[in-house]
């Protein structure tokens, strides 16, 4: 398995530079990055910022919530969203395409939200297999998300067969067992995402309600209660060997000093298992 740079985990705080982010990606070793959105650059300057360092653009994210609508013409707009997504992962030389499947303000229907979704994504699996670019989702966290488990992915994946998962430990585990998660749909795993989570049974101020009823905050991995031993034990054994992405959600430490010591625990937890 190889670590690669989630542009995200540096944009979210203060001081990110996309190159800077290139810097930091080498320095650490990492293997890929994954970009999440451009961040006012094209996608021309980026993908020769990756090539200036040797590192391959792996995976472009970028948002189409629209997708997640009741309306046919909302969701159109989230289907044109992917569409230029795709064009922009081809200029990127991006294999693999991630649409983070949040669900609406006012969704309250986790399933029908998911409905929603495989109707736009039917409507752009052509597209991106005309392009050669592998259309994902994530597992997505929150108490009305349409895609927390295994099974809410193999679901959408029976409509949209191109359909691939970008397989998020942490957002897997607040509604399932993670490794078992992982298992069942090991096979159509592309990409994937580690996290952590600190959970408690009771509501708290800045803890987040999911899907198994328990409240979650982020954490650096490592630090929360996710299993990160069983997820990469897991792994293996499916044979997986491709990118995980780092990635953090908190406060408690600068970008920086969370990609630093997150990328040491995961090198040492890989060499372990």
């Amino acid at each position: 398995m190889k670590l690669s740079m989630m542009s995200y985990t540096l944009a979210r705080l203060p001081g990110f530079s996309v190159p800077g982010m290139f810097t930091m990606a080498k320095e650490l070793q990492l293997e890929g990055v994954d970009m999440v959105t451009l961040y006012g650059h094209s996608a021309r300057e980026i993908r020769n910022m990756a090539a200036d360092h040797d590192l391959p653009i792996v995976a472009y994210t970028f948002p189409a919530g629209e997708m997640g609508k009741d309306s046919e013409q909302e969701r159109q707009i989230g289907v044109d969203k992917a569409k230029v997504g795709i064009d922009t992962a081809v200029e990127l030389g991006a294999p693999v395409v991630m649409i983070p499947p949040g669900p609406p303000a006012d969704c309250r229907d986790a399933k029908r939200c998911r409905d929603n979704y495989i109707k736009g994504l039917q409507k752009i699996a052509d597209y991106a297999l005309q392009a050669q670019v592998i259309l994902t989702v994530e597992n997505f966290p929150g108490q009305y998300s349409p895609f927390v488990t295994a099974d809410d992915f193999l679901a959408a994946r029976a409509e949209v067969p191109g359909l691939m998962l970008t397989f998020d430990n942490g957002n897997a585990a607040s509604g399932e067992d993670v490794a078992a998660s992982f298992t069942k749909v090991a096979p159509y795993v592309v990409h994937a995402h580690f996290k952590d989570w600190k959970i408690r049974t009771d509501p708290a101020e800045g803890w987040r309600l999911m899907r198994d009823g328990r409240y979650y905050q982020a954490a650096l991995i490592g630090e929360g209660n996710i299993d990160q031993k069983a997820t990469i034990a897991a792994m293996k054994k499916a044979g997986y060997d491709k990118y995980i992405n780092v990635e953090y959600e908190g406060n408690a430490y600068s970008g920086e000093e969370a990609m630093r010591r997150a990328v040491r625990y995961l090198r040492e937890l890989l060499a372990e298992s």
